[in-house]
């Protein structure tokens, strides 16, 4: 496995706001921020901790159905709206559904180790609460082959997580498989609740076991093996990080503990137009984990924590066993136990992940590496977790669609 030829960093991570259901400021029936307002603010956030618009070189933005959502096209002529200084500069969108915004870290890396840029500002952003949600569900079925629409159903994606639930239920049972996902539910919103921006920040609801265990999975009302608890959230938000190379670092003012560094970066693609080889396995998630730990000459128990890609709890389910934490058919169980708990053996999805942080898709995977940058250099705040000095690495897994798209990075703190 090849090694990068050049060190990458990142640096100057920002988030907005997760807007949606579950947040004190959302209404549906309010005019409300369109992209324009997220992408300046992610944006201006990060220029900000790097001197500006004037010590960038390129620009990514990832973002998945703008085009549907918002009828808006084009999204890398928004980048020089966010500061004069980005103005004739070279900028690209990005599109892998989901994985979108892994898809705009991955072109700032490129960027970076072609030397054709030093500093790259990399976003990702979504804004898809403009209709309703089985309106929605449409657009999001873009991410699957859409030649399949009229036979799937009419909750596109969800019902193909209920599938993949199904199919895990029928082998290793249902009770068993429901509770680690019920553990999963739990981690994301108590994670959530310590992280200001997230969508679930304000929930307060006393017993969130036992609120899960009163909705059980109904096909006549959703679909058939999840609730709704179990789903990922409607989202409206965007994420920005640099991406530097040490002369990137050394023009920005920024220290080496201040940032991390890329150790490794795997992306994979699967067939759309096959079904999942094995329901019950995300196997293009297994394939760009392997890569990216092989790259980074490193195993999975030296990471310390990990942004995992759960757009449902059966999706954090199916991870742990991709990453090899559990055998096959265990990987409820290792969750069940609060091993991913942020006190557990492999913190996962410390500010509550897509369930508890929210899923404005096509930003989903900067986010992601927002959150290891500030765990690994100590920015976290309430939602921070001890990083332990044998175990200094972090990981993101971004998937597009149904195991289709996956971009698998590692990293650990700049000067270490």
């Amino acid at each position: 496995m090849k090694k990068l030829r050049r060190k990458v960093y990142m640096a100057a991570g920002y988030n907005t706001v997760s807007l949606g259901t579950g947040r004190k400021e959302f209404n549906p029936k309010k005019e409300r921020p369109g992209l324009e307002h997220y992408i300046k603010e992610a944006g201006q956030g990060t220029l900000k901790q790097i001197g500006g618009g004037k010590n960038v070189d390129e620009g990514a933005i990832g973002n998945f159905m703008a085009s549907r959502f918002n009828k808006q096209g084009h999204l890398a002529g928004f980048i020089p709206m966010i500061d004069e200084d980005l103005q004739y500069k070279p900028c690209i969108r990005t599109e892998g559904a989901c994985a979108s915004g892994a898809l705009s870290l991955a072109s700032g890396i490129k960027s970076v180790l072609a030397e054709t840029a030093d500093v790259v500002l990399s976003l990702g952003v979504e804004v898809q609460n403009s209709m309703k949600a089985i309106y929605g569900a449409d657009v999001l079925a873009g991410a699957g082959w859409f030649k399949n629409r009229k036979s799937g159903h009419a909750f596109f994606f969800p019902g193909q997580f209920s599938d993949r639930a199904g199919a895990y239920y029928e082998k290793y049972g249902m009770e068993y498989a429901r509770s680690g996902m019920r553990q999963w539910f739990v981690n994301a919103i108590e994670n959530a609740r310590l992280c200001p921006t997230a969508q679930e920040y304000e929930n307060k609801v006393p017993d969130l076991a036992g609120l899960y265990d009163k909705m059980t999975p109904n096909g006549k009302s959703f679909v058939d093996n999840l609730n709704v608890l179990d789903c990922s959230k409607v989202s409206d938000a965007a994420s920005a990080i640099a991406i530097l190379s040490e002369e990137g670092l050394e023009r920005c003012g920024i220290p080496k503990s201040e940032a991390v560094e890329v150790i490794s970066i795997a992306q994979v693609e699967r067939n759309i137009t096959n079904d999942p080889p094995d329901r019950t396995e995300l196997t293009a998630i297994k394939k760009a984990v392997k890569q990216a730990l092989e790259m980074a000459g490193i195993t999975k128990d030296d990471l310390a924590t990990i942004e995992v890609h759960d757009c449902f709890s059966i999706a954090g389910i199916l991870t742990t066993e991709a990453l090899g934490f559990a055998k096959p058919g265990k990987g409820a169980q290792f969750v069940a136990d609060r091993n991913t708990a942020r006190d557990g053996k492999i913190p996962m999805n410390t500010t509550g992940g897509l369930i508890g942080w929210g899923h404005p898709t096509g930003g989903t995977g900067v986010h992601q590496a927002v959150t290891i940058w500030e765990q690994l250099t100590g920015k976290a705040g309430e939602a921070q977790i001890k990083i332990p000095k044998d175990r200094p690495y972090g990981m993101t897994i971004n998937m597009g669609g149904d195991d289709v798209t996956v971009v698998a990075i590692v990293y650990k703190r700049g000067d270490l």
